[in-house]
């Protein structure tokens, strides 16, 4: 494993341990927020040694940081060569990583059942990953032992979401004076719907208000939130060597990936209508928007691995014929290298189509 792999890697399983450790503890002060914290921390690190581990890249070109959360998803799910994280793998680190991010800004309330799920999902998704990445057995890095502990698992997500509205409905009642507390509440819901559904935004207060007037008007969960009737939790074994998932059940929702930057979409989204709409350049068609011979567009595309870029290039198949296709965003990206001063003699000798003996 290369170093730096094996560094992130660590800090990963560190935060990781952490996390437990916090869901663990006797104390309820801070407990969600700083779980959530270092739950999301551990995942990205882990990601980041995975896509190092597997050759990519963690940093853009010239950039002074290294890349985001969602970008590494989004490198994990999609880029050539690099890929190893399933689609439904990904739902569950939006949901965390939404969960985190309105903890850490905002008000953000999960009942213990909820709570449960997301927690011990992420530990089973950490291990699962080490695994399949790094043929590396989590127990050898810490205690068998260690789990989130809690007295009230659930046993389906249709409970969970009967007992979670049965609790907003109560602190609705007229002069509870608890509006905000279930607001608090019905956003971690909401997250999770959102994240299902791949229009990932945290819910705005009044997007909140008008589902709790759905609510106090009788409308069900599954109203509310059709995404989550889609999925279910799957269980194998018990006590250390409990995995619990979260699985789609069904195609209702379709999880594809969308460019990054489409307005209200996360990393997983919305299924594209047309890709060729999107990839909609062809190899002589990047060459003249960009101002260069195709064989000199060729030595560029070959020295910035366009090709692992999946908001950039993408193979399609038509038929028994396959195509490769160049997205806007390529010549944005070029324009920008060549604006640069890069030295295209120096690429053209290094990278230039060699005929074939």
């Amino acid at each position: 494993m290369k170093k730096e792999a094996k560094l992130l890697l660590g800090k990963g399983i560190d935060s990781l341990t952490l996390a437990i450790e916090h869901f663990n503890r006797p104390s309820d002060m801070g407990r969600v927020t700083t779980t959530l914290l270092l739950l999301d921390h551990s995942f990205e690190m882990l990601l980041k040694a995975a896509i190092v581990h597997k050759g990519g890249k963690i940093r853009e070109q010239r950039a002074t940081q290294t890349i985001g959360f969602d970008t590494c998803i989004r490198k994990a799910l999609s880029e050539k060569g690099v890929r190893f994280l399933s689609k439904e793998q990904a739902l569950t680190l939006q949901a965390i990583n939404g969960f985190r991010d309105a903890a850490q800004h905002y008000l953000l309330t999960m009942s213990e059942q909820h709570f449960y799920i997301h927690a011990q999902a992420g530990v089973t998704l950490f291990r699962d990953l080490c695994r399949t990445v790094f043929d590396l057995d989590l127990c050898t890095k810490m205690p068998s032992r260690v789990l989130p502990v809690s007295a009230e698992p659930p046993t389906t997500i249709a409970a969970l979401f009967d007992k979670e509205m049965d609790v907003i409905k109560d602190m609705l009642q007229p002069k509870t004076r608890k509006k905000t507390e279930a607001q608090a509440r019905l956003r971690s819901l909401a997250i999770l719907e959102e994240s299902i559904q791949g229009q990932y935004t945290q819910p705005s207060p009044g997007e909140l208000a008008k589902m709790a007037d759905a609510i106090r008007t009788g409308k069900t969960w599954y109203d509310l939130f059709p995404g989550v009737a889609s999925i279910e939790i799957t269980t194998k074994g018990s006590g250390p060597s409990l995995d619990l998932r979260i699985t789609k059940k069904d195609e209702a929702i379709p999880i594809t990936i969308v460019p990054e930057g489409t307005p209200g979409a996360g990393v997983v989204a919305l299924k594209r209508v047309n890709e060729l709409d999107f990839y909609n350049l062809g190899h002589r068609q990047l060459a003249e928007h960009v101002g260069l011979t195709p064989p000199r567009l060729t030595a560029l595309l070959r020295y910035l691995e366009i090709e692992n870029d999946s908001e950039c290039f993408k193979e399609i198949k038509i038929g028994k014929a396959t195509y490769k296709r160049y997205s806007q965003k390529a010549i944005a990206k070029l324009t920008e290298i060549l604006a640069g001063g890069i030295d295209m003699d120096d690429v053209w000798h290094r990278y230039r189509p060699r005929k074939k003996v």
